[in-house]
């Protein structure tokens, strides 16, 4: 698989309940093409390389076309803030509460009473946070994707109904899916995001997701590799 990236874990900063290896290297690896075809996950890898391993860099071939440029990054640390918290943006409008499933409307209720003052809340936040508008190469850590949960909880259910666990009218699939989602959000975790550029007919967004019990374990095997094509 084409190597995108590595990260040395002992430059980066060290986040409260994200269990990166405290040494070594992480080297990700993804087929931004086929991983964009599938949701299955397979066409990503994530490799630890322990601190001290003897290692050697690969040749490219000077007629893979796809070779970029290789070029040193530096970590800096910046604040993100999950989906339900809002963009920083007076002018957007909120959604239309008609327009939210009945599990959305209830979640938008449970969060007015669970926070009454999210408004100052979000105001304080960005005040304290304002948005990283520099060049980013790779983000490391974060919320995960609300996409790649989705495609992760429609694959638990899909499996749960194939071996007789548990059976899904189809009227009701999509709000099992909702629930299933919202119960995962809390259990997976963004272990890296990046741009995958190509300069001849598409660019790509590629991702890495995992269980943050397989992060804390150090089963970085473990991650699931997502992409996009964007036009």
């Amino acid at each position: 698989m084409p190597f995108i990236f590595s990260v040395d874990c002992a430059a980066l900063p060290r986040v409260d309940g994200f269990g990166l290896p405290a040494e070594g290297s992480l080297l990700f690896f993804l087929d931004h093409e086929q991983a964009a075809a599938t949701a299955e996950g397979r066409f990503g890898q994530v490799v630890y390389v322990p601190a001290g391993t003897d290692t050697e860099v690969a040749t490219g071939s000077t007629d893979d076309v796809f070779v970029g440029e290789q070029y040193d990054v530096g970590a800096t640390l910046r604040a993100e803030f999950p989906d339900w918290f809002g963009a920083d943006d007076e002018d957007e409008e909120d959604e239309d509460e008609d327009d939210l499933s009945p599990f959305q409307q209830q979640l938008a209720r449970d969060l007015e009473r669970d926070l009454p003052h999210l408004d100052e809340l979000r105001t304080l936040a960005h005040e304290l946070w304002p948005s990283h508008n520099g060049y980013v190469s790779a983000c490391i850590g974060g919320y995960a994707d609300e996409k790649a949960v989705e495609s992760i909880a429609e694959q638990t259910l899909a499996w749960r109904e194939k071996t007789g666990e548990i059976v899904i009218p189809v009227a009701k699939w999509y709000s099992h899916v909702e629930k299933e989602t919202h119960r995962l959000t809390s259990e997976w975790v963004s272990l890296a995001r990046f741009p995958v550029d190509n300069e001849f007919y598409y660019r790509s967004a590629g991702s890495f997701v995992i269980r943050l019990d397989d992060l804390a374990a150090g089963r970085l095997d473990k991650a699931l590799s997502m992409a996009e094509l964007i036009p």
